[in-house]
């Protein structure tokens, strides 16, 4: 289950590319499958962990190109342990509203990017996660869980004047390239959750529902097109993560 698009990222083989935040590895996996040398980032080491045995799974079983290389690393998102223009490409999915030094986590990405890299960020879009916090307290006040609810045009904003530094003085202004919409689909299903209780995942209507989404993660011949189609028609308008896709300016 993708949320970034990573040809609109414009990822290539070959390239360097780091996950923060890459939690169980979904888009850490899809960079190695398309032939980049991808860093997986992560606080949690029990999750990494995880996601190297399967980086070498998928190498056993033929699943990447030849030369492609994954590793995972954990840290501090506020001070991430790579060099000035280490990558090519960055995506951070979905972990920006967790972090409350969410600015100082934004310098540190664009930092570690190269001039004319580019980097995805994606967090919840605002009215699907309004409804969230509406309908259930405890859908936000989980330890770790999400402290802010952004809007377009914040992030956008933090982002592109990302790069000044503490001082005020002018930094890298990064190039706003677009934005896009994602999980339609799963937007609905939160709704229930925290109607009926977000841990109670017995409950009919959350489990009728689940399984269309597990139909739609596995692409059950069946149901694929119906889903793919709602998918497509439910993103624009309540798609429950937003994407943002940047460019750092060529040094040039």
């Amino acid at each position: 289950m993708l949320t970034v698009d990573f040809d609109r990222l414009g990822l290539r083989p070959g390239e360097r590319v780091l996950d923060m935040g890459a939690g169980a590895g979904r888009h850490a996996f899809e960079m190695y499958r398309r032939g980049a040398d991808v860093i997986a980032f992560d606080r949690d080491g029990d999750e990494l962990a995880n996601v190297r045995e399967l980086f070498a799974a998928m190498k056993d079983a033929g699943e990447v190109p030849e030369g492609a290389e994954a590793d995972i690393k954990e840290g501090d998102a506020l001070a991430l342990p790579f060099a000035d223009g280490e990558f090519d490409r960055i995506v951070a999915a979905e972990i920006l509203e967790h972090i409350t030094a969410d600015v100082e986590a934004i310098k540190e990405l664009i930092r570690v990017l190269r001039p004319g890299g580019t980097l995805a960020v994606s967090v919840p879009r605002w009215l699907p996660e309004v409804i969230n916090w509406r309908l259930s307290d405890d859908y936000h006040n989980a330890t770790g869980g999400h402290i802010r609810i952004y809007t377009d045009h914040e992030l956008i904003d933090k982002v592109t004047k990302g790069g000044r530094d503490n001082d005020g003085e002018p930094g890298v202004a990064m190039i706003f390239d677009g934005k896009g919409y994602a999980h339609g689909l799963h937007s609905p299903y939160w709704w229930i959750k925290c109607a009926v209780g977000v841990d109670n995942d017995q409950h009919p209507l959350v489990r009728a529902y689940h399984q269309v989404l597990v139909w739609d993660i596995m692409r059950t011949p069946r149901w694929s097109v119906a889903t793919r189609l709602a998918e497509k028609v439910l993103n624009p308008v309540i798609g429950k993560s937003m994407v943002l896709y940047f460019t750092k300016p060529d040094a040039a």
